[in-house]
């Protein structure tokens, strides 16, 4: 498939993504990082209170984190990732905040309702390379098994004809990334994605 007609599905894709109204607990607007055509896509988990309203996936304090690790593996900038890199998430809207404090995780249904999003956008991009980005999103294309045996390999999903190299959340409520053997094996992980062939140069 032609770039062209990549761009026209997915800005088609984008559209109706962020028109979205079937989880009534969501806080809308779904946030979407835009029809970019690329052959690599990172999954999120799903937005934060401030995503929706700047706009954009990983907007604020993780998002920091995020392209700051890319800054130092590659010297890409956050402008340079946002324009040169497909982001999806697990869920598109703000799941609003528990009782007790902190975000509220979707419920299943939410997130098979937006599985249908990502799926669509693999469909259109047939990625070569997809970037989970924490457990909820790993989860989504490997059995979920502790971080220190996902993170820092490449795995081949013969199905879809495309790997996968998994990268923590970068939420500053998450140590794991901070200490060892996080802060070895992310490194290791976020080498073998600047080095992958799809990445951008």
């Amino acid at each position: 498939m032609k770039n062209i007609d990549v761009a026209r599905k997915l800005n088609t894709h984008v559209k109706k993504l962020r028109q979205c109204r079937k989880c009534p607990q969501m806080h809308r607007p779904a946030v979407s990082g835009g029809a970019v055509v690329s052959k690599v896509l990172l999954v999120g988990q799903a937005p934060g209170d401030k995503e929706p309203k700047l706009g954009r996936p990983f907007a604020w304090t993780a998002g920091k984190t995020l392209f700051r690790w890319f800054s130092d593996a590659v010297g890409m900038s956050e402008e340079q990732f946002r324009a040169s890199i497909y982001m999806a998430a697990v869920c598109r809207c703000f799941p609003g905040k528990k009782a007790t404090g902190g975000d509220r995780v979707p419920t299943p249904k939410e997130g098979l309702n937006c599985s249908l999003w990502l799926k669509r956008e693999v469909d259109i991009l047939r990625p070569n390379l997809v970037i989970p980005v924490g457990k909820l999103a790993i989860a989504q294309f490997l059995p979920l098994e502790k971080l220190d045996q996902i993170i820092g390999r490449k795995f081949r999903i013969a199905e879809h004809c495309f790997d996968i190299i998994a990268l923590p959340h970068p939420s500053g409520a998450s140590p794991w990334h901070r200490k060892e053997p996080g802060k070895s094996l992310l490194k290791k992980a976020l080498r073998l994605i600047v080095k992958h062939p799809a990445f951008p140069k």
